[in-house]
């Protein structure tokens, strides 16, 4: 099963627990008899948003198979002291709103208590409740059992879901405990913006970092054999990785980072043509040959056409200070202009490096989690709640949604309705 029809079974079981009458609480559930009676009970006292509670557990006895069993709700969570609702609403809490373990149980315990925050909220509620205590390494226990369970799921996670054969690949530095770095490595549907489990490696150098990343998308349920093309950066790793292993799928560069690697020469260039001038002079002229190279590497790189891109490259070459820059493109033209082949049709030029900024939101790069083993469940706790995620209605002048109000699952074909990341997480 995928994870929404993981979620769907999940949902399905709290539906049915909730209807459940006390005639259906004599069936045992062990041997299925109705031969049972009533065997004392326990009181529990769980925190919800409406306060503190005492909630009596009615325990049977069944004369058939002599096994004792408690009746349950859905609301309440094993050896918990809090409702489900209170682990469901700090997770989220955590991973959309994007704030810090503090804040979140801060306000969680706002709302419980009427307390702390609640005072400015409602200055005039003088109804005292019992204070809550509910801490920040209680709402990181928690968000870590939710990435315990996300990482479990990847078996089968994303099977039968969309029809991936372009991808972008990414990475991103972390700070850990005690100065240790880390980088998380993403993989992501080009085409539905769905993002496959991540891995946290030492370094993104090395092929077999990669491997890791691509074998992980594999169990998830993409098939290897179907891709075509990858957008990405200039790293290495990846790059003897496709060599080794992927040798029929093309790499397209990156054509933000390309800008990145092109800024050091063209201010070079523009240094170099106003050395020996007055000050005025000099401003003017790095202006304006800095102008004339811009104009030039955009001819290059935002050609129609690869052969139009060699025409514009020979105009680069023959400026008097834009043949550092001709030879840095003339090494990366064979893999400028993959996106226009018809063997990789869907495939961007950019990398999926605006991912980042939403991943940067939620997990202050790592420093929430201090040790490599729980960064990696908090991002692929993260991969999951942003392929469920709608994407928002709104537009802004230098972001663009291209599914307004859709998530990547949506996209991808398989909606999944009623059934949120919670449930598949089975939170």
């Amino acid at each position: 099963m995928n994870i929404i029809e993981r979620g769907k079974v999940f949902l399905q079981q709290l539906q049915e627990l909730a209807k459940r009458t006390a005639w259906d609480w004599k069936r045992c559930p062990h041997c299925g008899s109705q031969l049972t009676i009533k065997n004392g009970g326990y009181a529990r006292h769980p925190w919800g948003f409406e306060g503190r509670e005492c909630i009596r557990v009615q325990r049977h006895l069944c004369h058939a198979c002599h096994h004792t069993y408690a009746e349950t709700s859905p609301w309440l969570a094993r050896g918990s002291w809090y409702y489900r609702e209170v682990h469901r609403a700090a997770v989220d809490h955590w991973l959309h709103l994007g704030t810090s373990l503090r804040r979140t149980a801060e306000v969680l315990r706002s709302w419980i208590g009427h307390q702390e925050r609640w005072q400015l909220w409602r200055p005039l509620d003088t109804t005292p409740r019992e204070p809550c205590r509910l801490s920040a390494s209680t709402v990181h226990r928690w968000l870590d059992g939710a990435g315990r369970q996300a990482v479990a799921s990847i078996p089968g996670q994303l099977e039968g879901i969309g029809n991936t054969q372009v991808v972008g690949a990414d990475g991103l530095w972390a700070k850990l405990k005690d100065h240790v770095v880390r980088v998380v490595l993403l993989l992501t549907d080009s085409v539905s913006g769905l993002i496959y489990p991540p891995v946290v490696v030492h370094d993104e150098e090395h092929a077999s970092a990669w491997e890791q990343l691509f074998k992980r998308a594999q169990r998830a349920g993409l098939n290897l054999e179907q891709l075509r093309g990858v957008c990405s950066d200039g790293a290495s790793g990846l790059l003897a990785y496709l060599r080794r292993d992927l040798y029929w799928v093309l790499q397209q560069r990156c054509i933000w980072h390309i800008w990145r690697l092109l800024s050091e020469g063209l201010a070079s260039a523009a240094s170099a043509a106003a050395q020996g001038l007055t000050a005025a002079a000099a401003a003017t002229l790095r202006v304006q040959v800095r102008g004339e190279l811009l104009r030039l590497l955009h001819a290059v790189l935002d050609a129609q056409t690869e052969a139009a891109a060699e025409v514009a490259l020979v105009a680069l070459r023959a400026h008097a200070y834009g043949q550092e820059l001709a030879q840095q493109l003339t090494q990366l033209m064979d893999r400028l202009f993959v996106y226009q082949l018809a063997y990789c049709q869907g495939l961007p030029r950019v990398g999926p490096e605006w991912y980042w900024r939403d991943f940067r939101l939620r997990l202050s790069r790592g420093r929430n989690h201090r040790s490599e083993q729980r960064l990696e469940r908090a991002t692929v706790l993260w991969a999951i709640y942003h392929n469920f995620e709608p994407a928002q209605w709104r537009s802004e002048r230098k972001r663009h949604y291209r599914h307004p109000g859709q998530s990547a699952l949506q996209v991808a074909g398989v909606p999944p309705g009623p059934v949120s990341y919670l449930d598949a997480l089975g939170v």
